[in-house]
């Protein structure tokens, strides 16, 4: 799985970071996504499937696969 985030989208909500630290985070300044992680561990990627359909603005994007 590869991460991608769209920091245009993103409206700083923070449930992505709530629910997958390791792999987000957020701007001090202004909340907007920071993407700490773009290939997780396997065991992370139900968590961050989570993260990005609980997006409010869509800013997530997953890309399965090898």
């Amino acid at each position: 799985m590869k991460v991608s985030v769209d920091e245009d989208k993103c409206c700083g909500a923070g449930q992505c970071v709530m629910l997958a630290p390791e792999v987000f985070d957020q701007r001090e300044d202004d909340g907007i996504v920071l993407l700490l992680d773009a290939e997780p561990a396997p065991d992370q990627h139900a968590t961050v499937r989570e993260a990005a359909a609980m997006c409010p603005s869509g800013a997530i994007a997953l890309h399965e696969g090898s």
